[in-house]
């Protein structure tokens, strides 16, 4: 017998992207939408989308994220964030595991796409996370970015890739940088903020081959090497 389904997705002003993120899990048994207070028109593209919407204040990622896995439906959930798509052969092998699932979550790998183009080189592929699993073996850590699930049980790897479109512009990469580095700064030093940020381009372009993506795979490896001195400068 097929194990029922929860897609759950948290959102803040997410109109651009919700829609889609709804259509590539109607599948599911349940979508749900946790919001936090959207001024824009997410909460009416979610309804008229068939989601089942609901609304709480901000706690922070991993929090939030672990509300909405509490009020799905569903013992098994399939985590997705609004600028992520379920891909068609991801969907099948999502049917094809819960009709007899042999753990108790699964990493998913993620393509992302930065400024239009996906991207396979500078460490980012195939950038395994923890998605689908039964909500009563684990939860997501209790931080402010970069939370994770922590599963009490068996874990395995699923094979398809999800879609992740990570950034349209530059600027909005730089930006969101920046706020990553506000929510996970270290304790200020000195030394790893000059050491670390030419570390951090070395390793992304040139030992992940980053430079076989031209100009994406530079820009990648130099904002990043941004948020390593902003880690650790503040």
């Amino acid at each position: 017998m097929s194990h029922s389904l929860s897609v759950v997705i948290i959102t803040k002003n997410e109109e651009n992207f919700i829609e889609d993120a709804i259509s590539s899990a109607n599948f599911a048994d349940e979508v749900l939408v946790l919001d936090s207070i959207s001024t824009d028109k997410t909460c009416e593209l979610s309804l008229k989308m068939g989601a089942r919407v609901l609304s709480h204040e901000w706690l922070g990622f991993g929090k939030q994220k672990n509300l909405a896995v509490r009020l799905a439906t569903h013992d098994w959930v399939f985590v997705l964030d609004a600028d992520e798509r379920i891909t068609p052969n991801l969907k099948i092998e999502l049917l094809s595991t819960l009709k007899d699932p042999s753990a108790d979550g699964y990493l998913v790998p993620r393509l992302n796409s930065f400024f239009g183009k996906e991207i396979k080189t500078c460490g980012l592929y195939p950038d395994y996370s923890l998605r689908l699993y039964k909500k009563s073996k684990g939860m997501f850590s209790d931080v402010d970015v970069h939370e994770s699930v922590k599963l009490d049980g068996k874990v395995t790897k699923l094979k398809n890739h999800m879609i992740h479109l990570a950034y349209d512009n530059v600027d909005e990469f730089i930006e969101k940088q920046k706020m990553y580095s506000n929510l996970s700064h270290k304790n200020k030093n000195i030394f790893k903020a000059i050491i670390g940020p030419f570390w951090t381009f070395f390793k992304i372009y040139i030992i992940k081959r980053g430079f076989l993506d031209g100009w994406h795979g530079y820009i990648i490896a130099k904002v990043y090497a941004k948020y390593t001195f902003w880690k650790y400068i503040k």
